[in-house]
């Protein structure tokens, strides 16, 4: 592929990415209202098994920043942002890019998620009180209760979003001759479909009960 071909469909996915962190923004867990579950990483984590973690790291830069120009922030904002898709995306596709199947993809979204939600514990034990001005002790009581599961469930169902739309996004650009690499053990099987649709619906009501 040349490399023209591949920084347009790099732009064309993070278009993608920004059009959904635009669109759908909202808060998961009410004890962290705070903090808005938003699907950009979906994207970001498909252009990492497509095109390595790298693609993954520049994406999430480009989206942090593109994100306070139309909704505001600071470099804080930047920060937990990168981190936050980082820690999930680019070790997704790492595992990914060492082992190229359908079991890498799967182990790799699981560690990805494990790592996004100890690192953004940590990181929100850190940089809230700042943030907010509040004091640490009020970040350590929401960790549990707030904090922790919101990263969890958000990983999760990116994750399961991912593996479900995974297929149909890379055959379109596929198709359209953006992606020309051969479709190897890349699929989603119907028992990876019936699984990640159950954890979206699974969530989704669980969000649900969660908001009363």
């Amino acid at each position: 592929m040349s490399s023209t071909k591949k920084l347009t469909t790099i732009a064309i996915l993070s278009a993608m990415a920004m059009v959904l962190n635009l669109l759908i923004q909202f808060p998961i867990v009410p004890a962290v209202s705070f903090l808005s579950y938003d699907p950009k990483d979906i994207i970001i984590v498909i252009a990492g098994f497509i095109y390595g973690p790298m693609t993954s790291f520049i994406m999430s830069l480009l989206c942090s920043f593109l994100e306070i120009v139309f909704r505001g922030g600071n470099l804080l904002d930047v920060l937990m942002n990168v981190i936050s898709t980082c820690t999930f995306a680019c070790v997704a596709a790492c595992i990914y890019k060492y082992k190229h199947s359908k079991k890498g993809a799967i182990i790799g979204l699981v560690l990805g998620t494990v790592c996004c939600t100890l690192s953004m514990t940590l990181w929100n034990y850190i940089v809230t009180p700042i943030y907010y001005q509040m004091p640490r002790s009020a970040v350590v009581g929401m960790l549990l209760p707030g904090i922790v599961p919101f990263n969890f469930i958000k990983c999760t169902l990116n994750a399961a979003c991912a593996m479900l739309i995974y297929k149909p996004l890379v055959n379109a650009l596929r198709n359209t001759q953006f992606v020309t690499q051969p479709n190897t053990s890349e699929g989603l099987t119907k028992d990876v479909g019936i699984v990640s649709a159950f954890i979206i619906v699974s969530i989704a009501v669980l969000i649900l009960v969660m908001k009363g």
